[in-house]
């Protein structure tokens, strides 16, 4: 079982309008509603390619009671929030037809109390004797301490289940430090970690201060990986079009899929890319195009870069 970790879950809006422009009215062309949050993305993505999954965070009020109802209805993946007394976020995603842009607003979240974030801890550690490997996504909500996701990762350290951490700002550079096996940053997050605006020598500092492996994502540019196994650019062969949203929870599903089956790192990044891609061309967050995926899975390049002097 692979355990995900989404503390600021969301319903997950996504609007389509044939043009946005501001200071005007729109007719929505369609909407899609699906339970959300990166960590609920990532788990959605892991049942598609067959692996069991158990989703774990909190949630409450009718979105909370949403994301719930559809949770029950997706193979291979069990609900484990934990449930609170605020209200579950939303966002909401508005995809521009005519640009294929995609604007979206993030609502903060729900008050944490003291006694909810004993409870999540609590269901975390009896969880995590089961997992094969668990990821930490996403952003806090308040009320969590901004130290959250180091002190998670120690605990499954402890037990000698590998974690992966996709977050920014302070939760990330605090949980770089209490060295998670992975961290999944996208070139922002990194320069922010790090201070450098030049991805290897940010990805390559990155791992200095705790990380054992850290896999930039790079946008359509695919992804940059300093392991201790090696140093890989993985990019997929053609930009694909579409809505970005959910595309960097989709390369998080390769690499703890990869992770869980022992792949070879060439594999994992390449699956990780392949996805990614796929899910800029599915309609909404935590989905995938499976004919595109199959499509680009053996067309990403895989190289090795040389080794740092």
């Amino acid at each position: 079982m692979i355990l995900t970790v989404t503390l600021n879950t969301a319903l997950d809006i996504t609007y389509r309008v044939r043009s946005l422009r501001p200071h005007t009215s729109h007719r929505v062309s369609d909407v899609i509603e699906r339970p959300g949050g990166k960590g609920v993305n990532v788990a959605r993505v892991l049942a598609a390619l067959g692996h069991e999954v158990t989703v774990t965070g909190f949630a409450g009020g009718a979105t909370g009671r949403a994301i719930r109802d559809r949770l029950a209805d997706t193979t291979c993946v069990r609900d484990a929030l934990v449930p609170i007394a605020g209200a579950t976020r939303r966002t909401i995603a508005v995809v521009d037809e005519l640009t294929g842009d995609t604007t979206q607003l993030n609502e903060p979240g729900p008050q944490i109390s003291p006694t909810e974030w004993d409870t999540f801890l609590d269901r975390y550690a009896e969880l995590l004797p089961s997992a094969s490997a668990v990821s930490l996504s996403g952003s806090l909500p308040p009320g969590v301490p901004v130290g959250a996701y180091a002190g998670l990762i120690r605990t499954a350290r402890a037990l000698g289940v590998p974690v992966l951490l996709d977050t920014s700002g302070e939760p990330l550079r605090r949980g770089v430090a209490a060295r998670p096996d992975i961290i999944k940053p996208n070139s922002d997050e990194l320069a922010e970690l790090t201070g450098s605006q030049e991805p290897l020598r940010a990805t390559q500092d990155a791992r200095r201060r705790g990380a054992h492996a850290v896999i930039a994502s790079l946008g359509p540019e695919g992804l940059l990986a300093v392991t201790p196994e090696g140093r890989w650019r993985a990019t997929p062969p053609t930009h694909i079009h579409g809505n970005p949203t959910g595309a960097g929870d989709s390369a998080v599903a390769g690499l703890l899929s990869g992770l869980a089956e022992r792949l070879p790192w060439p594999e994992r990044l390449a699956r990780a890319v392949a996805l990614s891609a796929a899910t800029v061309r599915a309609a909404a967050a935590g989905e995938f195009d499976p004919g595109v995926y199959e499509q680009l899975l053996g067309r990403v390049a895989v190289t090795g870069l040389a080794s740092a002097a």
